[in-house]
């Protein structure tokens, strides 16, 4: 069966860049703007993996992993930021459970290697 990924982020360009290396990857990739959609995407479809923003345009990353962990415990979850690396941040992603936590300055292939991971 073929892996799918739920991408969380409302950066237009990264979401499409994501997706279009995923997809030539062999992954499907679902991607959704808000957290709001997510939630709702998340309900009706079956996801290996949610690859989520910290920050999602006023709405915080870690209220969706809370989420996430809470009605979908079995769902690997890797927190991905664009606000660099914070001890106290990452401490608290995987604390709530995030299998992970990247930067966006991390190479595609470090969150393909461990996109994988978290799918296995």
């Amino acid at each position: 069966m073929k892996q799918h990924i739920l991408f969380v982020d409302d950066d237009v360009p990264l979401r499409e860049t994501l997706s279009l290396y995923f997809k030539m990857k062999g992954i499907s990739v679902t991607v959704a703007e808000s957290g709001a959609e997510a939630r709702e995407l998340v309900q009706k479809n079956s996801f290996n993996l949610a690859i989520v923003d910290l920050d999602l345009g006023g709405e915080k990353g870690m209220e969706l992993l809370d989420f996430f962990k809470r009605i979908y415990p079995s769902l690997p979850v890797i927190m991905f930021t664009s606000l660099g690396y914070d001890p106290a941040l990452v401490r608290e992603a995987i604390e709530k459970g995030a299998h992970a936590y990247l930067s966006k300055t991390e190479s595609l292939d470090t969150l393909l290697k461990e996109a994988q991971k978290a799918m296995t």
